[in-house]
């Protein structure tokens, strides 16, 4: 596997970083997860937006072009000849010393993975997937703005770490106050009389391409949509539930907290998105040839 670091392509053996880089010492940096289709980058343009405004949210100055970064990951995906992949493409502060003063970080660090992912098991999108409630509470908004999609990830990974001491692969986080706002690393929806409902992205979630994507996907086969506060309860007694993520697609949830959701299968809605997701995921995007 090659990897594109900082302009050139490298072994994954040799794709190294300095100990000093604060992406590693503070997490101090912006990624974003795009997934690729039969040589499509699904929604390619729309990932780099938000990857440059997170990186204007923390004033990190990319170091090259959104054009000259949409190129870097088009020639990583043909270096390693890959037709479907999940990429993964970070920027950090860059190296710097053991203080957090970022402006002893001269020169950000960009590098690109691209590989194959398989986030849950086949069986789940079948069947549905089995969720709980996480202890950890998701980080205040005012404190952290969940539109900047940053590499420090602990908050969620603490709420991961919930999730598996439970059994299950996922885990709802829910706000100081107790609304929902999103799961460790997918978006949260329910379906309730026929109504499409997700938290609004100012309670701590991240305004997730794949979550945009179903709502634009929502309005066209004509099913009403909004955000909304959600408490628990609202979701334990919702027809259907599903998560939305780059990695997961979308994916249907049957039970929470132990609770069966509707009948306790994927339901109709559901479904019918993730078909409608295939479809879209062969039209909407950046092409390239091996």
């Amino acid at each position: 596997m090659l990897v594109y670091l900082n302009g050139k392509l490298v072994d994954k053996e040799k794709a190294t970083i300095s100990v000093f880089d604060h992406g590693l010492l503070y997490g101090d940096g912006v990624f974003e997860g795009i997934r690729c289709y039969d040589r499509l980058i699904f929604k390619l343009n729309e990932h780099i937006d938000r990857l440059y405004r997170s990186a204007d949210a923390i004033e990190l100055k990319m170091p090259m072009t959104k054009a000259n970064m949409i190129k870097a990951v088009i020639e990583t995906l043909k270096a390693n000849a890959l037709q479907d992949a999940y990429i993964r493409l970070v920027v950090t502060r860059g190296q710097g010393d053991l203080g957090l003063d970022p402006r002893k970080c001269k020169t950000p660090t960009v590098f690109i993975i691209t590989d194959k992912i398989s986030l849950y098991p086949k069986e789940f999108y079948q069947k549905g997937l089995e969720i709980i409630t996480a202890k950890t509470k998701r980080n205040l908004a005012a404190a952290l703005d969940p539109r900047i999609k940053s590499l420090n990830y602990l908050n969620n990974i603490l709420a991961k770490i919930d999730a598996i001491k439970s059994g299950v692969e996922e885990a709802i986080m829910l706000t100081y106050n107790d609304y929902v706002a999103e799961c460790t690393g997918d978006n949260i929806f329910i379906v309730r009389d026929g109504r499409l409902m997700t938290p609004p992205t100012d309670v701590g979630a991240l305004e997730g391409i794949t979550r945009n994507a179903v709502i634009g996907l929502a309005k066209k086969i004509g099913m009403p949509f909004r955000e909304k506060m959600l408490k628990l309860e609202e979701v334990y007694s919702a027809d259907e539930v599903f998560l939305t993520g780059t990695a997961a697609e979308i994916i249907p949830v049957t039970k929470i907290d132990k609770r069966r959701i509707g009948d306790g299968k994927p339901g109709e809605t559901t479904p019918r998105l993730m078909e409608e997701f295939k479809i879209l995921t062969k039209l909407d995007g950046v092409k390239y040839a091996l």
